[in-house]
């Protein structure tokens, strides 16, 4: 990880970045488990929000001057319904939490501490915001799956070991376009959650 930078970003300062954001957000989640088929054109609109509030982060991970990472995040009040209902249905305050969209990294540059810089990073920026609680969700696949790399490992360890517990009773549904398919469909996704302590 010597020769990667890693910066953090707010609003209008994201909006440099989006070509190349859009362009690793396709390469990395047609992997599995997200198996994405999507387009430029839809992740460069997806991104922009990203530009709109101080309150947003973008944390990139650069090599030179080339992005081989990035990891996002909002106040979940600011996030659509289809992430925040599953809060609000369970009584919980959708106030209180700080939302982390993603974390896309190129497969080379894995396994050198980016992905928790990424986490501290955007963690850091919750809390300079006030937010105690962060939270993401993971997409649910099977053991089975006919895509599932053998060598695949899940990352419910990583995520333990950064402080988040799995709750099983936070769904999301989100629409998108497996790579097996001709159209949109709905999956499923289980939230993670963290409590700052101190």
């Amino acid at each position: 990880m010597s020769n990667i930078k890693i910066q953090r970003l707010t609003g209008a300062s994201i909006l440099p970045y989006i070509d190349a954001l859009a362009e690793l957000r396709i390469t990395v989640f047609r992997e599995f488990p997200y198996l994405y088929d999507g387009s430029i054109e839809y992740e460069q609109k997806y991104l922009k929000r990203y530009t709109k509030s101080d309150e947003t982060v973008v944390v990139l991970a650069l090599d030179g001057d080339k992005v081989v990472g990035a990891s996002t995040g909002m106040p979940m009040k600011d996030e659509d319904e289809m992430v925040w209902d599953a809060f609000v249905r369970a009584g919980l305050d959708k106030n209180e939490y700080f939302y982390f969209g993603e974390s896309v990294l190129l497969a080379k540059y894995r396994g050198q501490g980016i992905g928790v810089r990424f986490f501290e990073e955007r963690e850091a920026h919750a809390y300079t915001l006030g937010y105690e609680k962060t939270t993401f969700c993971a997409v649910d696949r099977p053991m089975d799956h006919p895509r599932r790399p053998a060598t695949y490992i899940p990352l419910h360890r990583f995520w333990n070991k950064r402080g988040y517990t799995e709750h099983p009773e936070l769904k999301a549904t989100f629409k998108w376009q497996d790579l097996d398919e001709d159209q949109e469909s709905e999956k499923s996704l289980t939230f993670w959650v963290k409590q700052r302590i101190g």
